[in-house]
C-alpha cells in the first residue's frame, strides 16, 4: 500500500481514468483495442484448451474468437464443449461492452462539441436578434431614402 493509502492499482487506474476523460475518444480506442487484444487471445487459448477437438491448434482458437468479439461470428468453427461455451458467452458479451463503450464515446465527443458551439454566429446570447433588428432598421433607412429621392412618394423596394 501506498503512503496516501491507495494502492498501486487504484492509482494506476485513477491515471488511467484521467486520461481518458481528458480525451475520451482516444481513450476508449485504446481501452477497446487493448481489450480486444487481450480477449482475443485469451478466447483463443481457452478456447483451445476447453474444447480442443474443435480447436486443435491455438490459431484457429483465436481465429474463432477475434471474430467472435468483433461480432463478426461467421460460423465456421463453433464451440462442442459447454466450457467452450461457457467461453464464448464471455468472448460474445465483451464483443458487445467493446463496441458499446466505442459508441459511447464517439457520442460523448460530438455531444462535447457541440456543446462548445456558440449558439449564434458571434457566441454571444441575442446577437441574432440584434442583427435582425439592424436589417429591418437599415431596410427602412433606405426605403424613407428611396420616399425622400422620389418627392415624398414612396417607391417599392426592388426584387432580387
Amino acid at each position: 500500500m501506498a503512503e496516501s493509502g491507495t494502492s498501486l492499482v487504484e492509482r494506476f487506474a485513477q491515471r488511467v481514468i484521467a486520461r481518458v476523460a481528458r480525451n475520451p475518444l482516444g481513450g476508449a480506442w485504446r481501452a477497446v483495442a487493448v481489450t480486444t487484444l487481450v480477449v482475443t487471445v485469451a478466447g483463443g487459448l481457452l478456447m483451445r484448451l476447453t474444447d480442443p477437438d474443435t480447436f486443435p491448434n491455438i490459431w484457429l482458437g483465436m481465429w474463432w474468437s477475434l471474430q467472435t468479439v468483433t461480432t463478426v461470428g461467421y460460423g465456421d468453427v463453433l464451440p462442442t464443449s459447454v466450457a467452450g461455451r461457457l467461453v464464448a458467452v464471455l468472448v460474445m458479451v465483451g464483443g458487445i461492452a467493446f463496441l458499446t463503450v466505442t459508441t459511447a464515446a464517439i457520442t460523448s465527443v460530438f455531444i462535447t462539441a457541440a456543446r462548445r458551439l456558440p449558439s449564434d454566429p458571434g457566441g454571444q446570447p441575442g446577437i441574432l436578434e440584434d442583427l435582425e433588428r439592424q436589417i429591418e432598421e437599415l431596410t427602412e433607412e433606405v426605403r424613407a431614402l428611396r420616399r425622400e429621392a422620389a418627392g415624398g412618394e414612396a417607391s417599392p423596394p426592388p426584387r432580387q
